[in-house]
């Protein structure tokens, strides 16, 4: 017999290359502040607290970080990506730029393949980090494109629609969960009744949901979807292979099929959110508070102010919590151009009118679709 009869793949540069480059991003985490837990203004008398986490505040602006983090440890630890090889990434904008500025702390190339019609703001940001835009004219495209391209260039999809509800640690680890709850312990109602987040990946929902069944709160997870968002029908019929093949206008929410991260058994409830009624309740949060976030974050107040009126009517007091996701300022040239929401179709007025009368009244009486 011939030949070793074993094998060794084992390098001592490679592996001190990925311990370093584990270290830096541990060290990101490390030099970052929780996020902030702000309280939305309601009537003292309802006896309903409504907090939003500022994820914005994060080094790239926006709730991605943490999940861009997460992706590129996950990554790492599985050997997936080493010294050189390029990262590619599909994504609608956020989460890329959040990868763009992991991949330059650890000195790899990205690619972000996404859909031509992403702000501006944040195609400036992903080449501000030292990444590529690569466009397709499809949303749905972006995951057989970014694939190719990984193989074309021998290097690594990382795949936030796959890996998102794997690559982060729902028991605990400092996970966003494990925050918002240290955080409301000396509220009125620490406790949340519910909290309410979107989905673009699945993943934060993931996480917050099996953190709640793990910890064994009462708390109730909602999520918000947009238009032409595939999550609602699946989730309402049990159809995980369910497509719109619509890209979503709210960008970081939304998606054109069901992903795999998303994890529908942990959702309690799940509300469908008119896109002109999200981009409404993003510029009432500015009016009201001066916090200037995207339309995703318009989504969860939106389905935040028809809990709490549920809960108003049902007799219960207690708290809410959601997130703010992102910042305004990368959308001035599309939420906050009263030109682009006009050029989309849409009359903001009706819901604005609702969000005036919810805060004053406390009724919710949302225009008929």
């Amino acid at each position: 017999m011939t030949g070793d009869s074993s094998v060794d793949r084992s390098c001592a540069r490679t592996r001190s290359w990925v311990h370093e480059a584990i270290r830096l991003v541990e060290a990101d985490a490390n030099r970052s502040a929780d996020t902030h837990l702000h309280v939305f203004p309601l009537p003292r008398k309802w006896d309903v607290q409504v907090y939003f986490k500022d994820e914005s505040v994060h080094p790239t602006g926006s709730l991605k970080h943490r999940l861009a983090r997460s992706l590129f440890l996950y990554a790492l630890v599985n050997g997936s990506v080493s010294e050189g090889m390029t990262v590619v990434e599909a994504s609608s904008g956020s989460t890329a730029v959040s990868e763009a500025y992991f991949a330059r702390l650890i000195g790899v190339p990205f690619v972000a393949v996404m859909p031509r019609a992403t702000s501006p703001e944040k195609i400036t940001l992903i080449e501000r980090y030292g990444g590529r835009c690569h466009f397709v004219d499809r949303g749905p495209d972006v995951y057989s494109e970014a694939q190719r391209l990984a193989e074309e260039c021998g290097g690594h999809y990382i795949d936030q629609f796959t890996h998102a509800e794997r690559a982060t640690d729902w028991r605990g680890n400092n996970n966003i969960a494990v925050s918002i709850f240290d955080q409301m312990a000396l509220e009125p109602h620490p406790v949340p009744e519910w909290i309410v987040v979107g989905a673009g990946t699945g993943g934060t929902s993931a996480t917050i949901g099996r953190y709640l069944r793990y910890r064994r709160h009462r708390t109730r997870l909602a999520v918000v979807d947009p238009e032409n968002s595939a999550f609602l029908t699946g989730w309402a019929t049990g159809t995980s292979d369910h497509t719109t093949g619509i890209p979503s206008r709210i960008e970081g929410i939304g998606r054109p099929r069901v992903e795999p991260s998303f994890v529908p058994g942990v959702v309690d409830r799940m509300v469908r959110v008119p896109d002109a009624a999200s981009i409404a309740a993003a510029r009432f949060l500015r009016a009201h508070t001066g916090t200037w976030a995207g339309g995703s974050t318009g989504s969860n107040l939106w389905g935040v102010c028809e809990l709490v009126a549920r809960m108003l009517g049902d007799g219960v007091r207690g708290s809410i919590v959601s997130l703010i996701c992102d910042g305004g300022e990368r959308y001035r040239h599309s939420y906050y151009d009263d030109g682009w929401v006009l050029a989309q179709g849409m009359d903001l007025a009706p819901y604005t009118a609702t969000l005036e009368r919810f805060v004053t009244e406390g009724t919710w009486t949302p225009p008929t679709p």
